[in-house]
Formats: structure tokens, sequence, C-alpha cells
């Protein structure tokens, strides 16, 4: 009975939050003294419950790490004009024909390169958003190719801070991860580019977007030399090269040539830094202002919250009632199904990636006992599913970044794509054992 109060009370505290529009943050504090009470009402001590705590932040220590790398990256390649610099040039390759599958596509490889998908939503996002409205393009079939696009690289990239949660949860290794997503990702990826290819012949219109591009060479040394800190992290990661070394010798490089090439003075840029790249003109400022150690402070919040979740659930029987019914469920739709259908309900409670990630792991962590297995599971569930809820930050913020209707959310064919397809094989190996 105490666990069902206590779980009913972190859910209440999380509708009030979504309902009010309140901070997350504080449903997730709310949520962390509901667990301690729990904890002490199971005879557990403040030392005890303390130490709980301290080992779940603990499994967190390098991701949060990380965190503060991405920050700084995101913000350095902003003043080197490393970000201009891929999105002056990557406009060129707009075809309007295919234009919902360009936005797809540029949305995708500048996540894989930054490793955010609200990052991506703000700058190629954007002004693909604005050309897809100049083609009369609709705004839904445009605003879900965007979103795919803007999440297939925070599910895949070694710079983003869910594929290092992810790892953080499973103890395994990014790279290895990332080998595992691409081969689940192939079938999809195809699909959707075939579906946004089909969907986008018949566009009509110019689309000029001559004088917001050109902002960027006002403003910048657009010069070759400016994509070094993105061609330089590639390199590293290819090579496998730890992700906060490659993300460091990044950061180095784009600061030189911030510093060198664009002419930002050092104690600006150690202001860009910590607080992000702010432009004084309005428009330049509306595509590219962002990044900065400062702001990560709220996911890592979340991050070290929901650690101490996982701390007090591994320590004590909050989730037992949760998981047998969940092991139930795992012999009717595959323990891939219901790692996907847990993940649907962790996301529509928790209203954000980063908190449904971690509960659908809590939840249904024994029944995929390999651990890279249960990587990619998580990946191909919550990361994907999270932006898929209407009220969940991890959509609504990257689609109304962009200027899209919410109902953006039901063309995302991609992030659709990855778990059917991976529901239907988990099936299709269920039956060829039974058959066996």
């Amino acid at each position: 009975m105490a666990e069902i109060i206590a779980i009913s009370l972190f859910v209440a505290g999380l509708l009030i939050c979504v309902i009010s529009g309140a901070n997350i943050l504080f449903a997730l504090a709310f949520g962390l003294i509901t667990f301690t009470c729990y904890a002490l009402y199971k005879k557990h001590s403040v030392k005890e419950i303390l130490g709980m705590m301290k080992e779940g932040i603990a499994a967190y220590k390098n991701i949060l790490i990380i965190f503060m790398f991405i920050g700084m990256l995101t913000a350095v390649w902003r003043c080197a004009g490393t970000i201009p610099y891929i999105i002056y040039n990557a406009v060129g390759f707009i075809d309007p024909r295919f234009m919902v599958l360009s936005s797809f596509l540029l949305c995708s490889l500048m996540s894989v390169l930054t490793g955010t998908s609200f990052g991506t939503a703000g700058t190629m996002g954007v002004i693909c958003m604005m050309i897809s409205r100049s083609l009369g393009i609709n705004p839904i079939l445009a605003g879900g190719a965007i979103l795919a696009g803007a999440f297939f690289g925070d599910r895949c990239s070694p710079m983003s801070t869910s594929a290092m949660l992810v790892c953080a949860l499973t103890d395994t290794e990014i790279y290895k991860n990332i080998s595992n997503m691409i081969k689940t990702s192939i079938i999809p990826l195809v699909l959707t580019c075939i579906i946004y290819g089909l969907a986008g012949i018949g566009a009509s219109g110019q689309a000029d977007v001559k004088e917001t591009v050109a902002l960027f060479a006002e403003h910048f040394d657009l010069s070759t030399i400016t994509a070094l800190p993105a061609l330089l992290i590639v390199i590293l990661l290819i090579a496998r090269v730890k992700v906060k070394w490659a993300m460091f010798s990044s950061v180095i490089i784009a600061s030189v040539i911030a510093v060198h090439i664009q002419g930002v003075g050092f104690s600006e840029l150690l202001k860009i830094i910590v607080f992000g790249f702010k432009s004084s003109n309005i428009e330049l400022a509306a595509l590219l202002n962002g990044g900065g150690l400062v702001s990560m402070i709220r996911v890592s919040l979340i991050i070290t919250i929901s650690a101490t979740y996982s701390g007090i659930f591994k320590h004590t029987p909050l989730l037992q009632g949760i998981k047998s019914i969940v092991q139930k469920w795992a012999d009717i739709l595959t323990p891939f199904g219901t790692v996907a259908v847990v993940s649907v309900f962790m996301s529509m409670i928790s209203c954000n990636q980063t908190l449904a990630t971690t509960l659908t792991h809590q939840t249904t962590k024994e029944l995929i006992p390999d651990k890279y297995e249960m990587a990619v599971a998580l990946e191909n569930t919550s990361i994907v599913i999270a932006p898929l809820i209407p009220w969940s930050i991890a959509g609504a913020v990257p689609l109304s970044t962009i200027g899209a209707p919410i109902s953006g959310m039901a063309a995302a064919v991609y992030l659709y794509l990855i778990p059917i397809c991976c529901w239907i094989a988990a099936i299709a190996k269920k039956r060829m054992k039974k058959a066996k």
C-alpha cells in the first residue's frame, strides 16, 4: 500500500506541474521528498538513504562531466563560426522538390554533429521551416520532418546527452551502443527517406533565404578553417577517442579560431563559454543564441535528482509491484514490446526524456539481462517516444522553436518507425524460437 501511495503522489505532482506549467524540477524535488519519506517508512536511516542517493549520483558522474563539455562546445562552435559555416553551406544543397526530405537529412546531420535536438531545432530547423513555408509545404509535414531529424542525432550522436544517459544507466560503452543503434535504424531510415521523398514531390515556389544566410556572412568569417572544430571531433570520434577528450580538443580549437579568426576577445570568450553565445543583432540572435555551461544547469539538475531516485529504487521494494506486472506483460508483448509500452507510460507522466528513460530502465531492466541489448532497447523506445508526447517538453519545445504546430509530431515518421520496426523484429524472433 505504501508503494502505491508514494508512486501516486509522485505522479500527481508531475501532473500538477504539467497542468499548471510549472517547472518540472519542482515535481522532481517533490518526488525526492516522497521517496525519501517512503524509505524512512521502510525503516531505513537517514544515513542509509543519503548513501543510496550518493550511490545513484556516483553512477552519473561521467555524464555530468560530459554535459559540461557539451555546454562549452555548443557555445564556442557558435562564436567560432562553425555552426554558421555548416548552415550557410548546407542550405545550398536544398532542392525545393525534396524539401521535406532535405529538412530531415539536414537536421539529422546537424543533430549528429552537435548531439542536441533543441539546438538543432533552433538553428537548422528554423531555416528549414522558413524555406518550407515559402514553398507552401504543409507546416505539419515540415515540422514532423524537422523534429524527426533533430532526434536522429539525439538518439545516436556520441555527443548526445540522452546517449550518455543510456550509457550511464546500463553501464555500457558509447561506441558499441552506436554500432547497435545503426544496425536497428537502417530499415526505419530508408523507409523514412522514401516517405519524405514522396511527400515533398510537387512543392512549388521560390525559396529565398539569401538574406537569412547572409547574416552569417556579415557577422562571421566563414572561411573553411571554421569547419575544423566539427571535422576534428568527427575524426576523433571515428578513431574512438573518449568522447570527453574529443569534445575538449574541439573546444580548444574552436576557441583559438574564435579569438584569432572571428576576433573574439579572450574575456568575451570566457563569458560565452559560461553564459552562451548572445548576439546584439535581433535576427542573428533568433537563429544562433544559446549554448554555454549555464544552459546545462537545468538538465544536469534533472539528471542528478533522477539519479537519487535510482539509488532509492535499487535498495527499496518501491517498484516491485510494477515490476511483477511488467514481467507478465513480457510473456505476451515480448521484452522489447514491454519496454516500449512502459516507456510510453513513463513519457506521459514524466513529461521529459531524461526521467522517462530513467524510470523505464528501473522498471524493465530485469526483462533484458544483456546490458547492450537493454541499452539499444531504451534508445529505440523512450528516447524516441518522449518527443511524441504532446505535453512533453522533448517534442513541444523544438516544434515551438521552429513555429510548427504540435500536430507536427504526427508526421515525425522516423520516430514511429524505430520502435515499430524493432517490435516487429522482436515478435519475429520470438516466433522463430518457438518454431525451433
